[in-house]
């Protein structure tokens, strides 16, 4: 009997994937399947494993292949540069015994042995300072319920999933987000957070794909706060935003009054103290000063490009494409 269903949807079989699905089926159970949905297939086989030709389609779109090819009651989603703990099947077992538990998701961890520019973007997201949501990338306090969580790592039984429609096709980044408004808006349910139930998921490497990342999800989540405030009218995602106005219209306020530039200065002093907050945050869970160090810059320049790119999807956008990266 098939229980759970992993969901992974996936441009190409990758080297993601190669690590993936072994892991997957380290896991010595036999009431899994693992859907891998490519855009085309190739003749790799692996236990468990099918490999479903999906065409050149958006990740959310593959998702909701598994409302036709899903015989599991619950569904995995799971990114393909992600993999589960050992105990994850038995910490889903045990949240999803409960009849009234609808959907279940947990933190992404960086991996063990990491390269050192991923960790350095893994660790910028351990602290409140940096991403808002630090459970969502390390175990934070017991079980609660929240209205929003990333397809990373978020079950579901599948037939919620099925009747909410599955996933909107518009948007990516930003279908989770979509995904668990449906869920609040049309069942009222919200997701149970298990800080137990965790899986390891590879940082972008390097500046550039780090800002790129940020950036998106700045601009939909700045889109999503106007059109779907159930999940996204949260003030910490404002913040960012605060902070890029505070050193816009700061700064030149403070060629015009000496008052202004005090303000000014004492509001940068505060973002200093916050930052050194953070360091200690990243530095207690991380134990190493370099990328700690690195995270801190890390911090402060996905902090402008998040905001910038949030104002635009707040205020400029007024219908939005999402572009496959």
């Amino acid at each position: 009997m098939i229980k759970y269903s992993f969901v992974i949807p996936v441009k190409e079989i990758n080297s993601f994937i190669r690590e993936l699905v072994p892991k997957i089926l380290r896991l010595a159970r036999h009431d899994f399947e693992i859907l891998v949905y490519p855009d085309e297939t190739t003749g790799e086989k692996w236990e468990k494993t099918e490999q479903i030709a999906s065409g050149s389609i958006g990740p959310a779109q593959k998702r909701n292949l598994a409302l036709r090819d899903a015989r599991g009651e619950i569904i995995i989603f799971i990114d393909d540069d992600a993999y589960p703990e050992n105990n994850f099947l038995e910490i889903l077992d045990r949240d999803f015994s409960d009849p009234e538990i609808a959907a279940v998701g947990g933190p992404a961890l960086t991996p063990r042995g990491s390269k050192f520019w991923q960790r350095v973007s893994g660790a910028m997201f351990l602290s409140n300072l940096s991403g808002g949501f630090p459970e969502r990338y390390r175990p934070v306090g017991e079980k609660k319920f929240v209205s929003d969580w990333p397809t990373v790592n978020l079950s579901i039984r599948k037939n919620i999933f099925e009747e909410i429609g599955g996933f909107s096709c518009s948007y990516w980044p930003g279908d989770d987000t979509f995904l668990c408004h449906e869920l609040l808006v049309k069942k009222n349910i919200r997701v149970l957070y298990d800080p137990e139930l965790i899986v390891f998921h590879h940082r972008r490497e390097g500046l550039l794909k780090h800002v790129k990342q940020v950036s998106a999800y700045g601009l939909h989540r700045g889109y999503f706060a106007k059109r779907f405030s159930r999940t996204s009218l949260n003030w910490r995602y404002f913040m960012p935003s605060a902070l890029v106005l505070f050193i816009f219209f700061g700064g030149i306020g403070s060629f015009f009054s000496s008052l202004i530039f005090k303000l000014y200065l004492l509001g940068w002093g505060i973002y200093l103290l916050a930052l050194i907050k953070a360091f200690s945050d990243i530095y207690r869970h991380e134990k190493n000063l370099l990328v700690t160090l690195a995270a801190s810059y890390y911090i402060f320049l996905s902090h402008l490009f998040y905001g910038l790119r949030f104002l635009q999807g707040l205020l400029f956008v007024k219908e939005l494409k999402s572009k496959l990266r």
